[in-house]
C-alpha cells in the first residue's frame, strides 16, 4: 500500500515537472487526460500551471477539477467558483451538480436560494425541487409533479423519490398509475411499464410475465385468450398485444380484433380501435378513417390525431381534415403544418376568406409551410433579398470577444460539443446584426454548421447567403454536371445532411458532407469501377461529393425523375419511398406529409425548401438548375395502379 502511494506520488511529480515544459495546448490536453482518469492530484497541478500561463482555456481545467472535487467541496468553495466564472457556459452545470448535492442531503434552504439562478433544463433537479416542496408541505407542487409523471420518457432515478412521496400522500392515485402504465405500453416502453405497475399492491412477478408473452407473441395471446378480459390488468395486456400486432400486421390485428372486441368494455373497445386506426393510417391503409370512426368515443393522443389528418389528406376528405384539426389542443393546432392544412381544407370547401386569413399570416414565416402558404396566395417566392451586409468592423468586433476566441480554440482542438456550447453562450443575447456578424466570422473560419445555425436565428434582419452558403462550389458543380443533376437540389441535400462539415458522422455510421453509409459508398465505388476504394476515402471531399451525387442520380432514375421520392429514398431507402406511393397520383405535399417516419418527413420538407432557395442563386451559372415554384418543384407523385402496401413502418 505504501509502495503504491509512493509510486503514484512519483508519477504525479514526474508529470507535473514535465508540464512545465509543455506548450499551452499540450498542457491542456494533459489536463483533459487527468480529468478523464479522475487524477485529481495531476489535474490540480495542471490547473495551477495553466492559470500561471494564462491560457485562454484554463477555466475549463478549473471546471473539470471542480466536478471531480464536488463531493468534498465546501459550499463556500462552490459559491466562489460560480462567482468567478459567472460568464462561462459550464457554470450552470456546476450549479446543477451542486443543487443535486444539496438536495441529497436535504439542505433545502441553500438549494431553493440557488435554484433561482439555475437556467438549464435538468429533470433530476426538477424532481429534487418538487421533492423539496413536498417535504416542506407545499401541496401545490402535486399537479406539476403529476404532469412529469405522465410521460413514457426515461426519468432520472431520483424522480422515484418524488413519486414515492406523492403516492404515500395520496396525491398519486391508482388511476394515475394505471394511466402511465397504459402510456408506457402504448409507446413500447415495456420495462418502464413493469416498474410503474409494480407500484400497485398484489402485483406478482408471474403476472408481469404476461406482458413478455404479449410482446413476443401478441397473436397467440389474443387467439388463446391467455390474459383475462375481465380484469383491469388483463384488459391492458390484451390491448398491448393488439397494439403490438397492429404495428407490423395491421390486417391480422383487424381480423383478430373483430373476433374479440366484444370482450372489452365500451371504453376499452374504442381505445383498441384508436390504436388500430393509428397504425393503419401510418401504414396508409385505405380503411384507416373507418377505424377512426369506430374510436370516436376514445380520447386520441397528439400522434393519433395527426395521423387521422394525414389519412384524411390521402383520401382527400377535407371535412375530416377540418374536424380532426379542430379536435387538437390549442398548442397542436398552432403548429405550422396544421395551420397550413386547415387553410387548404377551408379553401377546398369554398371558405376563401378564412383560408386566406390563415395563409396570409403563415406566408410571412420563413419555412416550408410558410412558402407553400405564400404560393397558395399566388405570392410566389422569388430570390431572397439580402437585407443586411455585414461590415469588416462588425466581424472584427465579434472576433475580439473572449467567448468567441474560446469557442474557436475549442473547435481547433476538436472539442466540438464544448465549442458549440461556448458559441451558443456567447451569442445568446446578440441582436440580429451581431448574429449576422458572428455568422460571417464563423463562415470565414469555415465553421459552416455554426455559421448557418447562427444566421438562422435572426428575427427581422437576414442574410440568406449566410443561411444558405455554397462552399466547395467547384466540386459540387463538377459532380452535379457530370450526372446531370439540379445543383440546387444537391446543395439542398448536403445542407440538410451535414451543413457542409466534412467530419460529420451520424449515429448509424453515415459519414462526410453527403452522409454516405459505408455500404452505400462501397456499392457506388464498385458501380463506378473504382477498384482501389477503401473505407477511409469516404471522408475525402471530392470522393464523398462524387459518390453522393452518383447515388442521388441513381435514386432519381429509380423514382422516374420524381425528386421528392428520390429525396425520401436518399434518407430512408428507395424501397420505402416507393412503398409510400398511393394507387392514384397524389400531390407531393400530401405524400410528404404522410411519410411514416417523422425524421424523413422533416428531412424531405427541408431539402426541397433548401433547393428552392438555392435555385435563384445558381440558375445563372448552371443550366441544370431550374427556377420554378416550390409546389411545381414538389410536383405530383405518380400512382402505382395497384393497392397500397398497408404494412406499417416502425418509427425510426
Amino acid at each position: 500500500m505504501i509502495f503504491t502511494r509512493l509510486l503514484l506520488a512519483l508519477v504525479t511529480i514526474t508529470l507535473s515537472s514535465q508540464a512545465f515544459a509543455l506548450s499551452d495546448e499540450a498542457l491542456f490536453q494533459h489536463a483533459r487526460d487527468s480529468y478523464a482518469a479522475k487524477n485529481t492530484i495531476a489535474l490540480t497541478e495542471d490547473v495551477a500551471q495553466l492559470n500561471t500561463q494564462q491560457y485562454i482555456l484554463a477555466p475549463y481545467a478549473d471546471y473539470w477539477l471542480m466536478l471531480l472535487n464536488m463531493d468534498q467541496a465546501r459550499d463556500e468553495e462552490v459559491q466562489n467558483f460560480l462567482a468567478k466564472y459567472v460568464d462561462m457556459p459550464f457554470t450552470d452545470r456546476v450549479r446543477g451538480e451542486w443543487l443535486k448535492k444539496l438536495a441529497k442531503s436535504e439542505n433545502w434552504g441553500p438549494f431553493f436560494e440557488e435554484l433561482n439562478n439555475f437556467q438549464r433544463e435538468d429533470i433530476a433537479v426538477q424532481c429534487y425541487a418538487m421533492l423539496g416542496h413536498t417535504q416542506l408541505a407545499d401541496l401545490e407542487v402535486a399537479s406539476q409533479a403529476k404532469t412529469l409523471w405522465m410521460t413514457s420518457a426515461d426519468l432520472p432515478s431520483n424522480c422515484n423519490q418524488l413519486f414515492d412521496a406523492l403516492q404515500k400522500s395520496g396525491a398519486l392515485t391508482n388511476d394515475d398509475i394505471w394511466a402511465r402504465f397504459r402510456l408506457a405500453l402504448q409507446d413500447g416502453k415495456l420495462s418502464l411499464a413493469k416498474s410503474v405497475i409494480a407500484r400497485l399492491p398484489n402485483v406478482e412477478p408471474a403476472t408481469l410475465k404476461l406482458l413478455d408473452k404479449a410482446y413476443q407473441s401478441p397473436q397467440l395471446i389474443l387467439d388463446k385468450k391467455t390474459a383475462s378480459f375481465k380484469t383491469r390488468f388483463g384488459a391492458e395486456v390484451n390491448l398491448y398485444a393488439l397494439d403490438r400486432l397492429a404495428r407490423s400486421k395491421v390486417d391480422a390485428a383487424i381480423s383478430t380484433y373483430n373476433k374479440v372486441q366484444n370482450l372489452f368494455d365500451i371504453d376499452n373497445r374504442a381505445f383498441g380501435w384508436g390504436r388500430i386506426a393509428y397504425h393503419a393510417a401510418r401504414g396508409h391503409n385505405p380503411q384507416a378513417l373507418e377505424f377512426y370512426a369506430l374510436a370516436e368515443n376514445s380520447v386520441l393522443d397528439k400522434e393519433q390525431l395527426a395521423w387521422e389528418v394525414r389519412a384524411a389528406l390521402r383520401a382527400q376528405n377535407w371535412p375530416v381534415v377540418l374536424k380532426t384539426i379542430a379536435a387538437m389542443n390549442t398548442k397542436q393546432q398552432e403548429e405550422s403544418a396544421w395551420r397550413y392544412w386547415k387553410a387548404r381544407a377551408l379553401k377546398e370547401m369554398g371558405d376563401l376568406v378564412e383560408s386566406n386569413t390563415i395563409l396570409s399570416k403563415l406566408s410571412t414565416e420563413r419555412h416550408y409551410y410558410g412558402w407553400l402558404a405564400a404560393e397558395e396566395l399566388e405570392s410566389v417566392m422569388s430570390s431572397q433579398a439580402i437585407e443586411y451586409k455585414v461590415t469588416d468592423n462588425e466581424v472584427t468586433a465579434i472576433a475580439s470577444q473572449p467567448e468567441i476566441k474560446r469557442a474557436l480554440e475549442l473547435q481547433r482542438l476538436d472539442m466540438r460539443w464544448e465549442a458549440k456550447a461556448e458559441w451558443l453562450w456567447a451569442t445568446r443575447h446578440y441582436d440580429d446584426r451581431e448574429l449576422l456578424a458572428a455568422a460571417e466570422y464563423a463562415m470565414r473560419q469555415k465553421w459552416y454548421d455554426v455559421a448557418i445555425s447562427t444566421a438562422d436565428n435572426t428575427k427581422q434582419t437576414h442574410n440568406f447567403n449566410l443561411r444558405y452558403p455554397t462552399p466547395y462550389r467547384d466540386l459540387f458543380r463538377k459532380s452535379a454536371n457530370e450526372v446531370s443533376l439540379d445543383e440546387s437540389w444537391v446543395y439542398g441535400i448536403t445542407r440538410q445532411e451535414s451543413r457542409f462539415m466534412h467530419y460529420a458522422k451520424s449515429g448509424v455510421g453515415a459519414a462526410g458532407l453527403m452522409q454516405l453509409m459505408p455500404a452505400t459508398a462501397k456499392w457506388v465505388a464498385k458501380r463506378m469501377g473504382m477498384d482501389s476504394y477503401n473505407n477511409s476515402m469516404i471522408h475525402d471531399l471530392s470522393t464523398n461529393i462524387e459518390f453522393g451525387t452518383y447515388y442521388m442520380r441513381y435514386t432519381l432514375d429509380l423514382m422516374g425523375g420524381q425528386a421528392v421520392m428520390a429525396t425520401a429514398g436518399y434518407n430512408a431507402g428507395p424501397s420505402r419511398a416507393k412503398r409510400w406511393q398511393a394507387t392514384e397520383p397524389m400531390e407531393a405535399a400530401i405524400y410528404i406529409e404522410s411519410i411514416p417516419f417523422a425524421e424523413t418527413r422533416t428531412y424531405v420538407q427541408k431539402v426541397m425548401a433548401n433547393a428552392q432557395i438555392y435555385a435563384p442563386r445558381l440558375v445563372s451559372e448552371n443550366k441544370n438548375v431550374k427556377i420554378q415554384t416550390l409546389k411545381a418543384r414538389l410536383g405530383i407523385i405518380p400512382g402505382t395502379g395497384k393497392p397500397e402496401d398497408i404494412s406499417a413502418d416502425d418509427d425510426q
